[in-house]
């Protein structure tokens, strides 16, 4: 088992690495108390060589490898790849490039929706996984040779199950599907959130428009706060606590301490003031400047016995084709269809051949449903 600890041998691995047509990746990171998850290990594969990167080893630079993750002449393989694209996004500023998802290949495959890894590895490779080191704190030294091996087979075998799973989108003419969905994964606002977009994140259906400002205002704050402070936004401030902020806006410290999700005597620190003076800046954004919230939609409903039928339509097209559901539709789609809305992405490309015009054929009556020999089927009518 080969651990890399000094530059001059993560250089020559990377060189190795460069040297493959793939490579799988994975990585240990702990964030429970922080904001920016800590990079424990790094694990990589490729046929012939396979290694685990010590980052936290003393004077290692990771630039060979990370250059190597920008190197597009070769794929980088991941399961489930958003978090671990996430870390090195944080170092690099971009995401691995080009990307292999492994779960969204599954799913294009036919091994249902979000596939865990350690079904797909034992559906795959008939191989099982030791669960038992899932929960070791990556951060200490030393680790065991039981947990540097753990980890090493997540890579191995995910090295492994890519090659099957390729395989398997040529034979099915799929591979373009999948491609195309690693597009999302290289979107920077997947990774990095500016604090001026923070309230983004928050569920604001129903808010009150008054309670807009505010809401947009602490959310910055808080954004800031953890990422200055290296914390999780909920140490800083909960959203429910945001909520009942801007809801009470208070302008004095004794009015912060009324908030039920405020602690005995928070009203007196530096971040209560910062808190009031958030609420204030809030308060004073003009109504023209706010932003548009989600209101629920004054149209009628999408009716509820049409929605029904396009998802047993869906379940009928994704058994017929072996892809999961949740790849080909998601239930906002389904609803939209419903309503009639044309511009969404169960309509489009690859979607559109497996269900999207179907879909459409079935609103209009051109095919209809029905059940033979026990099973889903369509037929074709007159119209």
């Amino acid at each position: 088992m080969k651990i890399i600890t000094t530059t001059d041998e993560l250089a020559a691995f990377s060189q190795e690495l460069r040297t493959r047509p793939f490579f799988a990746v994975d990585t240990e990171f702990m964030r429970e108390k922080t904001y920016w998850p800590i990079l424990c290990l790094i694990q990589a594969a490729a046929d012939g060589v396979e290694a685990i990167i010590d980052p936290m080893a003393e004077g290692l630079d990771l630039s060979p490898f990370l250059e190597t993750l920008a190197d597009e002449r070769t794929v980088k393989v991941f399961h489930a790849a958003r978090q671990d694209v996430e870390i090195f996004f944080q170092l690099t500023g971009a995401a691995p490039t080009p990307l292999f998802d492994t779960q969204v290949a599954a799913m294009a495959c036919g091994f249902g929706e979000q596939v865990g890894y350690e079904p797909l590895v034992r559906a795959l490779l008939n191989a099982s996984i030791d669960k038992g080191h899932r929960f070791t704190d990556w951060a200490r030294r030393p680790l065991s040779d039981e947990q540097l091996s753990y980890a090493l087979s997540d890579v191995t075998h995910l090295r492994d199950a890519y090659k099957i799973l390729r395989q398997q989108l040529d034979d099915k003419r799929r591979l373009a599907w999948v491609e195309a969905e690693m597009q999302s994964l290289k979107d920077p606002a997947l990774y990095k959130v500016e604090p001026k977009s923070a309230w983004e994140r928050l569920k604001l259906r129903g808010v009150r428009p008054g309670d807009v400002g505010p809401i947009i205002k602490l959310a910055e704050w808080r954004e800031r706060e953890a990422q200055e402070k290296n914390l999780p936004r909920g140490r800083v401030l909960k959203d429910e606590a945001i909520f009942e902020i801007a809801r009470l806006k208070p302008a004095t410290p004794a009015e912060l301490a009324q908030a039920r999700t405020m602690p005995h005597g928070f009203e007196r620190s530096r971040s209560a003031a910062l808190i009031i003076e958030a609420v204030k800046a809030g308060r004073n954004i003009p109504r023209a400047d706010l932003p548009d919230i989600e209101r629920p939609s004054r149209r009628a409903p999408a009716p509820p016995d049409v929605v029904e039928l396009l998802k047993v339509l869906l379940k009928r097209q994704s058994e017929a084709s072996g892809v999961a559901p949740r790849l080909i539709a998601t239930a906002q789609d389904i609803e939209s269809i419903a309503a009639g809305d044309k511009d969404i992405p169960a309509l489009e490309g690859w979607r559109r051949e497996v269900f999207g015009e179907m879909a459409e054929k079935l609103l209009r009556g051109e095919v209809a449903l029905r059940l033979k020999n026990g099973a889903i089927d369509l037929v074709e009518t007159s119209g």
